[in-house]
């Protein structure tokens, strides 16, 4: 059987999905680069490779003893995969939790993570995933 990028990407938010961001490494591209637009984070900035996407789980984990990322759909969009997610986290000191909905778009190299973009919607991302299969 054939892996697809969505299968791929799947795998990574299993690997996540007890908090252990070494198990996502080796799915993860040495040119890995992810960024968190201002309108969706408190922190908003750019992270390269294994060790810049340890450095945003660290700094969720200063403040936090609970981060998921709950995915709904993996959806693609020609090489790209859209996961539209909840976001959610409790606070280490306060215990308050939160939610915070973002719809990811994945991009794949090599078979491995590649760039992740951060939208807000679904239409948006969708949008920016097919423009992006036109260049």
């Amino acid at each position: 059987m054939t892996e697809t990028n969505a299968d791929l990407v799947r795998q990574g938010f299993e690997a996540l999905r007890d908090g252990d961001v070494e198990a996502l490494m080796p799915l993860v591209h040495p040119e890995f680069e992810l960024t968190t637009p201002p309108n969706l984070a408190a922190e908003p900035d750019t992270y390269r490779g294994p060790g810049g996407l340890r450095r945003y789980f660290e700094s969720f984990y200063e403040a936090m003893d609970q981060v998921t990322f709950e995915p709904e759909d993996f959806i693609e969009v020609g090489e790209r995969v859209v996961v539209p997610s909840t976001l959610r986290t409790r606070g280490r000191t306060t215990g308050i939790e939160t939610s915070q909905r973002v719809v990811q778009i994945w991009d794949i190299k090599d078979g491995k993570a590649f760039r992740v973009e951060v939208h807000a919607t679904l239409k948006q991302a969708l949008a920016a995933a097919r423009s992006a299969e036109g260049d």
